[in-house]
């Protein structure tokens, strides 16, 4: 009896190649809301959905809950510029500017290896 193709179907994994981490501060008892928001970037058709984007990662802060980072890592700086430039992308990031009490801080990397599982 030969075994279904699920288990001896070989996954390729993605590497992340580019990345980039983003603190943002959310308006006074708002970080529910970012945060939510934030995690629809996971839904089918959105960012975090692509297989170009290998880890999408939305954390809070221990000491401050209106403060949000997310941690982005991706197949190439250009496969993450061409997938925030479609209309899912620019859907939530239009959202995201009436949450915010200030400008979000990035610093973009370049990942060396590590490990990433949920």
């Amino acid at each position: 009896m030969e075994a279904p193709h699920f288990l001896t179907e070989k996954k390729v994994a993605m590497t992340a190649n580019y990345g980039f981490s983003a603190t943002l501060t959310a308006k006074p008892a708002m970080g529910d809301q970012l945060v939510e928001l934030l995690l629809t970037g996971l839904n089918e058709g959105n960012p975090g959905a692509s297989e170009h984007c290998v880890v999408y990662l939305v954390s809070r802060s221990a000491s401050s809950p209106d403060i949000v980072h997310v941690t982005e890592g991706w197949t190439s700086e250009e496969d993450h510029h061409r997938i925030f430039a479609g209309e899912a992308a620019q859907a939530i990031v239009a959202q995201i500017g009436r949450l915010l009490a200030k400008e979000s801080e990035y610093t973009d990397y370049v990942p060396v290896r590590g490990k990433a599982a949920f």
